[in-house]
């Protein structure tokens, strides 16, 4: 009986005792936040699927639509880089946060700014321009916009000769106080599959401002990030009104405020008017008009915008074109590519100004509302294949 009391005391003593020995041995790269203990260290899920990193040229580039990135070479440096490909050494360090000529790990990887020559035989890749996304993904986006219309649609033309496929990798920047432990939380990635990507030292340390690939399979990115505190920051606290305006002192007796006269309030246009005020949102709206059916996970992927046929449809936000196609039924659908693994897809629009491949800015026009009754835009937005609520990136 006394060894069986004595048991769990002794096995968490030990316990205790074996993870202060890999704090010490292991310095910053172990993982202080126990919070998910018990199913947090199992990254089988995570692991599955996940395809290795692309080789680069011979310059060290892998090119996607959104980003590039350079895989550094032995005793490379930001300015060894920028030397072979033409930028500033300078811009390229403080883009990646590192000093220009700070020695590099090899296959460490090293975000570009601005975009260079696309790979090519003449660089030494086996193939031309970026990696393409898989057409599949975009059919099975253009299928589900138009679920609506109960309307099957035809697939996409097939990719050219010469292109490379495969999924987009998330492009993550480290803040401060973050770790690869907790990164990897963040998205439901593997430590270990972020580590080999982007040529990770044995310690694991991550820097504040470098730039992280989280490979596509096995990671879930954050549905808004910018909303989650930064690690080892802790949250904002509120301040309470007394702080910003103190309270009269104690024998103080304030006049009495006069009662103002009620003001009217003003009814929005959701469209018209957002689209037309500034805002730091990082999309506009597509169309002129007013909601008329919200978003509604796995029943309405996306929102209907009643605007009048003909008017302009505009690219909610930069990207490039990565899909046209049209269903059995006539109706249209362009799906545009963003930075951080974001696409917009539009249906029931006409008159296409746009071509695909073509790269377009926020506001650009790229069509008309289609004729209908009543006539509306279908607009999604989705963050890979998983759709989000297009109104938490609207004004």
């Amino acid at each position: 009986m006394m060894q069986k009391t004595l048991a769990r005391p002794t096995r968490l003593a030990m316990a205790t005792a074996g993870l202060a020995l890999l704090a010490a041995c292991n310095g910053n790269g172990f993982d202080f936040d126990l919070r998910d203990l018990g199913n947090g260290f199992d990254t089988t899920s995570a692991l599955a699927n996940v395809e290795p990193r692309p080789e680069p040229d011979d310059r060290g580039v892998i090119s996607y639509p959104n980003y590039q990135v350079v895989v550094a070479k032995q005793g490379d440096t930001a300015r060894s880089i920028a030397t072979r490909l033409g930028l500033n050494a300078d811009t390229l360090a403080s883009y990646n946060g590192i000093e220009p000529d700070v020695t590099l790990r090899r296959d460490e990887v090293i975000a570009l700014p601005s975009r260079v020559a696309e790979p090519s035989p003449a660089t030494g890749a086996a193939t031309s321009g970026p990696i393409q996304p898989s057409t599949v993904e975009v059919t099975t986006l253009a299928g589900n916009a138009i679920d609506r219309a109960g309307t099957t649609v035809a697939a996409p033309a097939t990719e050219p000769a010469q292109t490379v496929i495969g999924a987009e990798p998330v492009q993550h920047q480290v803040l401060r106080g973050e770790t690869l432990f907790s990164i990897a939380r963040l998205y439901g990635a593997s430590p270990q599959s972020i580590a080999e990507w982007n040529g990770l030292g044995p310690d694991l340390n991550v820097r504040a401002g470098q730039f992280l690939l989280i490979p596509a399979a096995g990671a879930v990115p954050p549905a808004a990030r910018e909303d989650t505190a930064a690690p080892g920051e802790g949250s904002v606290t509120p301040v309470p009104p007394s702080a910003e305006t103190p309270l009269p002192p104690a024998d103080t007796v304030a006049a009495p405020a006069a009662t103002p006269e009620p003001a009217p309030v003003p009814v929005p246009d959701l469209g018209s008017e957002q689209t037309e005020t500034a805002s730091s949102a990082p999309m506009v709206f597509p169309a002129q008009g007013s909601i008329i059916r919200a978003y509604a996970a796995g029943r309405n992927d996306g929102i209907d915008i009643g605007a009048s046929a003909g008017s302009p449809v505009v690219a909610a936000a930069s990207g490039s074109v990565a899909a046209i196609t049209t269903d059995t039924a006539g109706i249209q659908i362009v799906v545009i590519r963003h930075a951080g693994n974001l696409l917009t897809v539009y249906t029931h629009l006409d008159n296409l100004t746009v071509s695909r491949g073509d790269t377009v800015s926020q506001g650009q026009a790229i069509g008309s509302v289609q004729a209908g009754d009543p006539s509306f835009l279908h607009f999604e937005v989705r963050r890979g294949t998983a759709s989000e609520d297009p109104t938490n990136f609207l004004p």
